[in-house]
């Protein structure tokens, strides 16, 4: 088995993820009601996270170096709200290949 070697965070340049709908089903999902009209549009690939929260590092359970950040992924309805118009934040450890993902909500 290869040895893993310790590595800082990395961080990873951000790009705005777009969703399109890939299906009818999808194409015809009603937006939010009531949200504030960013929300459901917050998605993205690296950069830095947009805690609704307090930050939320996770540490890698393995090596116990801070997990890189490599998305978010936005509520997108009233029907697939998570939790009060929240968010998921994924991270990832690239010396062990850990993930974590973090909710995060109003």
């Amino acid at each position: 088995m290869a040895k893993v070697t310790k590595q800082s965070a990395k961080a990873i340049p951000a790009f705005k993820l777009v969703p399109a709908p890939l299906d009818e089903a999808a194409a015809e999902l009603p937006k939010f009601k009531y949200a504030s009209p960013e929300v459901g549009t917050r998605h993205r690939l690296g950069g830095a996270p947009d805690f609704i929260q307090a930050d939320d590092y996770p540490i890698c359970p393995d090596c116990s170096e801070r997990m890189t950040f490599y998305g978010q992924l936005d509520s997108i309805n009233d029907e697939f709200n998570l939790a009060d118009c929240g968010m998921i934040y994924v991270f990832v450890c690239f010396g062990c290949f850990e993930t974590k993902s973090v909710l995060q909500s109003y």
